[in-house]
């Protein structure tokens, strides 16, 4: 058995209604290192290569090391914020995250920055993963919850065009050395903040949810996973022999996993979770939805670079109009149309349009113009991701116990990331097979391949949309007790 409500009475939800919004501000601060780090490095990628020395092939594990520790450990580190406390594995999460920048930053050979990204990863994935538990265990109330987690999935989810943006300035203007070393100012501040204004919560205690062995299977079969997408999928193809091993193994390792949590006394993840129809619909959502606009992010950067001749400042502010359209109704709008129609039908209609947007880029063509060809699309895919997100994050939320919310919040960021390393890897092997086998002119043929991947994207995202209106269905409510009702009764 778990914690009752009267082990976790001491939590953030008592702090004053002044205090928990800067609390909020600080989550959220967190929450944008994070993100930023993943595209902010995208973008600085070939100043690394020249300085560095890397090949093509051994710069992608500047990316890859970040992602195996980040993806690998997310949904441990959700757990150990629900048994040693939220803001405890927080904070440490932000102190190992700004020590391993400053080391990125230092770096002068690939073996110590790829040895330092993996370590941000770890960071990365403390921090993140206990961020949505203490969000709602901040915020109890419906409409106050539902305005914090849009400010929430506006960092979360548009955090990553800002990123292009300052990676475009800081490499151009400065080095790249200083994508990572401006994570040392905000890296401090936000850790003293948390201190000072997050209240310290109590957790369950190691002895209440210990699971060594769940841990070593899940981490293990997470980060084969991911090291799988990333790495052979990505680079060998999907039905090579070392793709199909690692793959062989991530299942038995999930298999031990799923086995162990059915019969351990104290599970690392309570298979019980899964029953909620919201809480399962809402991370497939999330794996399918990601897979589709974390690879269009990417590809589209490709698409503006290398067929529109952009370079990294013009990309960043070619994405900026998606990120202020999402933090426009991720902040502002997504609590009124939550709390005006529910969470559902804000989440259909968000991930509708980003089906349209990602199927009118399709029709982007070689010498396209930026306002009539990508600007609908971004413009659409903000829209979307600010309608859709916010809602997708509170239905994720919804019917989790306050001793689960660890857990859950580091299962659908889980989800998220494994989500966009395995988009990633099949939209970019699709664009450049089909770029490959296409007869057509370099550039067209390299076009081609890009419309191609993001009518996948399409796809994938349906698919989502199909989920929302079949898995997530509303409760059944109990039809109101009118006057007759009770007239009828009393006679």
């Amino acid at each position: 058995m778990y914690a009752t409500t009267d082990t976790l009475a001491t939590t953030p939800a008592t702090q004053g209604g002044r205090s928990r919004w800067l609390a909020l501000y600080t989550l959220c601060a967190g929450m944008l290192m994070i993100v930023l780090d993943v595209t902010v490095v995208n973008v600085a990628l070939p100043a690394i290569q020249d300085d560095l020395h890397f090949t093509s092939s051994s710069l992608a594990w500047v990316v890859n090391a970040y992602l195996i520790a980040f993806g690998g450990l997310l949904l441990l580190a959700g757990r150990l914020g629900d048994l040693l406390g939220r803001r405890n594995v927080f904070t440490a999460g932000l102190i190992v995250f700004t020590a391993a920048s400053v080391l990125c930053g230092l770096a002068r050979t690939q073996e110590l920055l790829v040895i330092a990204r993996f370590i941000q990863g770890v960071g990365g994935a403390l921090t993140s993963a206990v961020i949505l538990g203490m969000i709602v265990t901040l915020f109890p109330e419906p409409r106050e919850q539902a305005k914090a987690i849009g400010m929430y999935a506006f960092v979360a989810s548009a955090g990553g065009s800002i990123g292009l943006l300052a990676g475009g300035v800081l490499t151009q203007a400065i080095s790249w050395h200083w994508i990572f070393f401006v994570n040392l100012p905000l890296g401090v501040l936000t850790t003293v903040l948390a201190v000072k204004l997050i209240e310290k919560d109590k957790g369950l205690g190691l002895a209440r949810g210990t699971d060594v062995p769940g841990a070593v299977l899940i981490t293990g079969a997470l980060m084969v996973g991911v090291f799988t997408i990333v790495k052979p999928a990505a680079e060998l193809g999907w039905t090579a022999p070392r793709t199909l091993l690692l793959a062989a193994v991530t299942l038995v390792l999930l298999a031990g996993f799923i086995v162990r949590e059915a019969t351990a006394a104290t599970p690392l993840v309570p298979l019980r979770i899964f029953r909620s129809r919201t809480l399962t619909g809402a991370n497939l959502i999330q794996a399918l939805s990601s897979s589709g606009m974390f690879g269009i992010f990417f590809l589209g950067s490709l698409y503006l670079q290398r067929v529109l001749g952009y370079d990294a400042l013009e990309i960043g502010l070619a994405f900026l109009p998606t990120t202020l359209l999402m933090g426009l109704l991720s902040v502002r709008y997504s609590e009124k149309l939550v709390m005006r129609f529910g969470p559902r039908r804000p989440l259909i209609a968000g991930l509708s349009l980003i089906v349209v947007g990602l199927a009118l880029f399709t029709q982007a063509p070689v010498g396209g113009n930026y306002f009539i060809h990508v600007l609908p699309v971004l413009a659409l895919l903000g829209l979307g991701g600010g309608i859709c997100f916010p809602a997708l994050m509170g239905l994720s939320m919804a019917d989790v116990k306050p001793e689960d919310a660890g857990l859950a919040s580091g299962l659908i960021g889980t989800m998220g990331e494994v989500g966009a390393a395995l988009g990633l890897a099949i939209l970019a092997t699709l664009s450049a097979t089909h770029t490959a086998a296409s007869p057509k002119s370099p550039l067209q043929a390299l076009t081609d391949g890009y419309h191609f991947s993001f009518a996948i994207a399409a796809l994938i995202v349906a698919a989502s949309v199909a989920i929302a209106l079949t898995v997530m269905r509303p409760k059944p409510q109990p039809e109101p007790t009118t006057t007759e009702d009770l007239i009828c009764e009393a006679a």
